[in-house]
């Protein structure tokens, strides 16, 4: 007769309870979305910094690799006490680790030598939208009013810090190589996002431990075919330190925020944040990059944040109305 399975509760340790749909819940949600999509943005940074000092496929498999590394030392008697759940959830947690993980960094960082940052930039915004969408058709999670208004809104913002303030550039968008890839990226993470309210039952870190595993391990090809083509550019000293920033940050320390914000409100109100994501790169940009900074960043930050602030609204008003 087999053994019954351990569940979440089984590995976790106590601590304090924050009840869902409290304000208190709420709080850490934001905190910790908009301290993801500081990290995203700061990725992007980084992978502009890296062209000329570390290859796309080098900084996807080491990242992870790191990254896996540490988990791995850090969590192993939970992590294989947790195996037996992770087992059964096998295809899943694998789907999920290539497209969120592996696949979508691989495609972020090749797409960046194909097109340009405003195309980038806007597509990312597209996120979202595949995010709310996919969860009216998986989840049917309705989409009333003031949320429609409140993407149109960040999007708006997007598009306003994508085009640094010329919003007529738009009619001359179309896709290329690079955006048909950034906008397959885009879509791949939307579902991860997704994926990510039925993961197995186990606590967020031993989960992240094995996707990161997994994503290093299906990030190892990708490495091999940069080798053959000869594209391959290993770390430079500079190169070196994106990569530990890229691994600790935006690839460790921010994708346990997110999946942490996504079990307190869902992946349709969390997904939005991945707006602020252009905002916090073009400001990170000032900062590293020693950009311009103009009116047009504050007005997008402006309709960034305000989007956001109407379209959560509306989601914890819908949440906590009356069934009928």
């Amino acid at each position: 007769m087999n053994s019954p399975q351990p569940t979440r509760d089984t590995f976790r340790q106590a601590a304090p309870v924050t009840a869902a749909g409290s304000p208190g819940s709420h709080t850490e949600a934001y905190l910790l979305l908009v301290f993801t999509m500081v990290c995203w943005g700061g990725n992007a940074v980084a992978g502009r910094l890296a062209v000329g000092q570390i290859s796309p496929m080098v900084i996807t498999c080491l990242r992870w690799g790191i990254v896996a590394i540490f988990l791995a030392g850090a969590t192993r008697g939970r992590l294989v006490a947790a195996w037996p759940v992770m087992r059964h959830h096998w295809r899943r947690v694998l789907v999920m680790a290539v497209c969120g993980f592996s696949i979508f960094n691989a495609l972020f960082y090749v797409a960046a030598h194909h097109t340009t940052a405003v195309n980038i930039a806007i597509l990312q915004g597209s996120i979202p939208i595949f995010v709310v969408v996919g969860a009216l058709l998986l989840h049917r999670t309705r989409i009333g009013v003031l949320q429609a208004l409140g993407i149109v809104a960040t999007l708006i913002g997007v598009a306003v810090v994508a085009t640094g303030g010329h919003l007529a550039t738009l009619a001359a968008f179309r896709l290329n190589l690079g955006d048909s890839l950034m906008l397959l990226a885009c879509f791949l993470y939307a579902c991860y996002t997704l994926a990510l309210r039925n993961r197995p039952d186990v606590p967020s870190v031993i989960f992240f431990a094995m996707m990161a595993i997994i994503a290093f391990l299906t990030s190892l090809p990708l490495l091999a075919y940069e080798m053959v083509t000869g594209s391959v550019e290993w770390p430079t000293p500079e190169g070196w330190g994106i990569l530990v920033f890229i691994a600790l940050f935006p690839s460790f320390l921010a994708q346990l925020a997110f999946m942490r914000g996504v079990e307190l409100i869902g992946p349709g109100r969390a997904g939005l944040f991945a707006n602020l994501v252009p905002i916090f790169g073009a400001f990170l940009a000032v900062v590293i990059l020693d950009e311009a900074f103009a009116l047009f960043h504050l007005i997008a930050l402006v309709l960034v944040v305000a989007g956001i602030l109407v379209a959560e609204t509306a989601g914890r008003l819908r949440a906590h109305a009356p069934p009928g």
